[in-house]
């Protein structure tokens, strides 16, 4: 197909079209992929089992703590997955008890995260206003920023990117640090506890033994550190490893400041480079661009038929890794950089 000549629109017609396509053969060919809420659910279920299987087998010392922390951070980057779908409403649309007990299960086994049915407001926010000023949701993430020490400081923690970015970040429609911070209680208050007080610990205790300080701890600390621990390896670490890969992935794929149509809002990264950080984020880098063309779409169906679609998205304009929008601070052109723009962009909702 001549597509030179073509119009944006079009263009996101022809992606479209081909991703619905894809999924009615594949579903025409397997048709237990009909059952979506049946499949959601046991994925859920099955995710959940498994990352509390991984910390009981941690804490029976059948499985060391780099394995735990390996196997859970996959678990958790699925339940990343299914609150997107979640959030769109993609299982038990008409049974709110078992949306929102799944919805409940995934903000568990992410607890670095907003509160996910406030999440569903700012994630329709960001499909109409991807790549401008008000994308809450990618701008806390660094979506825009100057490539730097402060952008991969704060790609390790997203309250430390909003807490370290607040004069930055106040002007968005309808943010407020205090309110943001307000939305992830009691989860993401219990995590960074955790995962500051892990930190200062070993740390301290590192600096005690390397200087032969030989500070001696009081007994009823011993317990506490052991329970500290636990819950940094069956839990904290696994999402600290999940939001480091998937902060990075999402900062570079998506655009910013210059986006005017749906066909600059990402690109697609599966460069065999970026498989460290993939298999960590559930391959998010390589199919979530699939996602803004059809929202409507489970993220397994996503995973199945990307390389399907690759051929449609390279011919109608979608870049593939495009490293270069980091060093320019996420804007499409490769040349000028444009302002941000403020307008909103809704072509998938």
């Amino acid at each position: 197909m001549n597509t030179s000549k073509i119009s944006d629109t079009q263009r996101i017609k022809n992606i479209q079209s081909a991703i619905r396509s894809a999924d009615s053969e594949l579903k025409n060919k397997h048709p237990i992929l009909n059952h979506q809420n049946t499949i959601g659910l046991i994925i859920c279920l099955g995710a959940f089992i498994g990352m509390i299987a991984c910390g009981l087998a941690y804490i029976a010392d059948i499985i060391p703590a780099w394995a735990c922390i390996v196997m859970a951070t996959i678990f958790a980057s699925i339940s990343h997955e299914l609150e997107h779908d979640l959030i769109h409403r993609l299982y038990f649309k008409k049974n709110a008890v078992i949306q929102n007990t799944m919805m409940a299960i995934v903000w568990i086994m992410r607890p670095n995260t907003v509160n996910p049915w406030y999440r569903r407001n700012i994630h329709f926010n960001h499909h109409k206003t991807s790549g401008t000023a008000d994308d809450i949701e990618e701008r806390v993430l660094g979506n825009g920023m100057q490539f730097g020490w402060k952008r991969l400081l704060i790609s390790l923690d997203g309250f430390l990117s909003i807490s370290l970015r607040q004069k930055e970040l106040r002007n968005m429609k309808d943010y407020n640090y205090f309110s943001f911070v307000l939305k992830g209680a009691p989860l993401a208050h219990a995590y960074v506890v955790i995962l500051y007080s892990f930190l200062l610990f070993h740390g301290f205790d590192f600096m005690n033994n390397y200087y032969a300080l030989n500070i001696v701890y009081p007994e009823f600390t011993s317990p506490i550190i052991s329970i500290l621990n636990i819950a940094a390896v069956i839990w904290v670490l696994p999402n600290a490893l999940r939001a480091f890969c998937l902060h990075n992935i999402t900062a570079i794929m998506h655009y910013y400041g210059d986006v005017d149509s749906l066909l600059k809002q990402c690109q697609v990264i599966n460069h065999w480079s970026a498989i460290p950080f993939q298999l960590f984020c559930f391959n998010f880098g390589a199919t979530h661009t699939i996602h803004h063309f059809v929202v409507s779409q489970p993220f397994y169906l996503r995973q199945m038929i990307a390389k399907d679609i690759y051929p449609v998205m390279k011919e109608n304009g979608i870049r593939f890794n495009d490293f270069g929008s980091l060093i320019r601070s996420n804007r499409f052109a490769k040349s000028d950089i444009a302002e941000p723009n403020q307008s909103g962009i809704s072509e998938a909702i």
